[in-house]
């Protein structure tokens, strides 16, 4: 591991040096999770993870099955409230789901309204908060181009492939301009071509809106393509962030190139080294 310490700068969160001027957007703050089952037994999903993200900052977070990234991902949204520790945006807590945080969910084929076009999908958000009908589809149809997907605003949903499903979804989750874009493994149900081509996207929007994104994913090329910072999950139940690893690579990134591959190989055995797994899957 000192190749990858010398070269890519991997560094533990106590090693990261931040300006005092920027202040961080979210806050995980010791947070711990548990859960108590029908018999009474309780299980720790995590334990003690604190984490702080930057305005404009993409984080991933990387691990195992059953780690508790996807429901961290779910406290930081306030879908669920942590079990210990805090949760703050902005320096306020984090009591329930509000508009300052939107999710992007996996599951392309429940996440769209079906009876709805693409257009009104992503105008639907807009629509519960009160917006006229004439600045909702001026601001949808803004997304709907961001997304590639102009010209497919009068389409249903059964008409559209996955990949195209959730370009909708990523132009309703920013129609509503959160400031903070939580995804949980968003491309995980797609084949590698979609995954590939959405991957591209999702950076090339990341960099022009400027949005601070907290991203799930168990791919390693994935995460090392994407991200500023990789936080790294141990296993589960009881997990710990284990490594936090700055990303410091030109973009965009090409899964093919051999600095993506060969960070990739590095932290695949840091991976393995520290949760016992091998490297699940590649981009």
């Amino acid at each position: 591991m000192v190749a990858l310490e010398a070269e890519f700068a991997v560094k533990t969160p106590a090693a990261r040096t931040e300006s005092p001027s920027t202040p961080d957007v979210i806050e995980v703050a010791r947070v711990g999770k548990r859960f108590r089952s029908r018999g009474g037994k309780s299980t720790s999903v995590f334990e003690d993870v604190s984490l702080s993200v930057r305005p404009g900052e993409f984080v991933l977070l990387l691990g195992p099955s059953g780690c508790g990234k996807s429901t961290l991902l779910n406290m930081i949204a306030g879908f669920e409230p942590p079990s210990e520790g805090h949760i703050l945006q902005d320096g306020a807590p984090v009591l329930h789901p509000d508009a300052r945080r939107t999710m992007v969910f996996q599951d392309v084929q429940g996440s769209l309204f079906p009876w709805l076009t693409a257009q009104a999908n992503v105008e639907f958000g807009l629509r519960m908060a009160g917006m006229p009908a004439a600045g909702r589809a001026a601001v949808a149809s803004k997304y709907l181009e961001l997304v590639g997907l102009g010209h497919a605003a009068g389409k249903m949903p059964f008409e559209l492939s996955g990949g195209m499903k959730q370009r909708v979804q990523i132009a309703r989750a920013l129609a509503t301009d959160p400031e903070v874009l939580l995804m949980d493994e968003p491309f995980g149900a797609l084949d590698a071509q979609s995954r590939n081509v959405l991957q591209g996207e999702l950076e090339r929007i990341w960099r022009e809106t400027k949005k601070t994104i907290i991203f799930v994913t168990h791919d390693i090329t994935e995460a090392v393509r994407l991200a500023d910072r990789i936080v790294v999950f141990g296993d589960g139940p009881a997990a710990k962030i284990v490594e936090v690893i700055e990303v410091d690579l030109p973009r965009p990134r090409l899964p093919t190139s051999l600095e993506v591959a060969g960070l990739a190989q590095e932290i695949g055995a840091l991976f393995s080294r520290f949760t016992g797994h091998a490297h699940e899957g590649s981009a």
